[in-house]
């Protein structure tokens, strides 16, 4: 089960992750918390869809439901919703409040408590999320983690979120942080985009991330995922109001991405099953002996 914020999010990070372990025949579950409803249009060449309307909350709701399942498609897995409200990305000195009746305001049992029904339902053995910082401080990311991290805890537990009627408790065996745009990453393909003469995206990202000092957490499993990174592009173009096809994801050569960093990385946060790090496998210590 991969929970993520906003539908865009899952095709982004962890994507080529997830669409392996599909196409190994493991039932991946995306989550997305809210509908993106407050995403601005983020590619220039974005045409809204034949009968659809970007301008209301409501409009791109449903356009962006729209993207989410072709990219869901494109994955391989299934996906779901929780169906809260797009918080939207503060900005301004000082930052203006939140709207009202957004997931990052609402009250965590009440965030909460849909995800942790979804966990008993679905009875994943892994859950992936980010950070606690959320990877970056939108306050959707941060509630997600948030979220998340309750529901990994709190559906294993029979006296919590007790629902007539609901599932049976589910103790799900590995949680994981995403380490999508981990700095490591970033300098190596950096490196290797000038060594080759070409210009990279990456120097004034890096450049501005060392100069706000964020902290780089540790990475303990690297996932191969050399074969899967065509089905993570074509879940990243299936955004079309937010993914520019000429923009920053697609600036890498992918030949050369294959070569200097052919994994997915994320962060073991808790086991309840005996693992070693580092792992090469979400699934390692899950696994069958064969």
């Amino acid at each position: 089960m991969a929970v993520h914020a906003h539908p865009d999010d899952e095709s982004s990070k962890g994507a080529a992750t997830t669409a392996r372990y599909a196409a190994e025949g493991v039932e991946v579950l995306v989550v997305t918390c809210t509908g993106g409803e407050r995403g601005d249009v983020l590619n220039p060449s974005f045409e809204v869809p034949a009968g659809h309307e970007f301008d209301s909350i409501e409009g791109r709701r449903a356009v962006r439901r729209l993207e989410m399942a072709a990219a869901a498609d494109a994955l391989g897995v299934r996906q779901t919703w929780l169906g809260f409200v797009d918080s939207g990305l503060p900005e301004g000195d000082p930052l203006p409040p939140l709207p009202e009746g957004c997931f990052a305001l609402l009250p965590l049992e009440e965030a909460s408590a849909p995800l942790v029904e979804l966990v008993r339902e679905f009875r994943p053995h892994v859950m992936t999320t980010y950070d606690p910082s959320g990877g970056y401080p939108h306050p959707d990311h941060i509630r997600c983690h948030e979220v998340a991290f309750e529901a990994y805890h709190a559906a294993a537990d029979g006296d919590r979120y007790v629902v007539e009627g609901g599932a049976e408790p589910w103790a799900v065996s590995k949680l994981y942080y995403n380490h999508g745009f981990s700095m490591a990453r970033m300098r190596a393909v950096h490196e290797a985009i000038e060594g080759a003469g070409l210009e990279s995206p990456f120097g004034d990202w890096i450049e501005s991330r060392a100069a706000r000092e964020i902290p780089e957490r540790t990475a303990t499993t690297h996932v191969d995922v050399t074969g899967y990174f065509d089905r993570r592009d074509a879940a990243l173009t299936a955004h079309a109001s937010q993914i520019d096809p000429d923009g920053f994801f697609f600036a890498v050569p992918r030949d050369l991405e294959a070569d200097v960093w052919p994994t997915e990385e994320f962060e073991l946060a808790d086991a309840r099953v005996p693992t070693t790090t580092p792992e090469d496998d979400l699934f390692a210590g899950l696994r069958k002996e064969s």
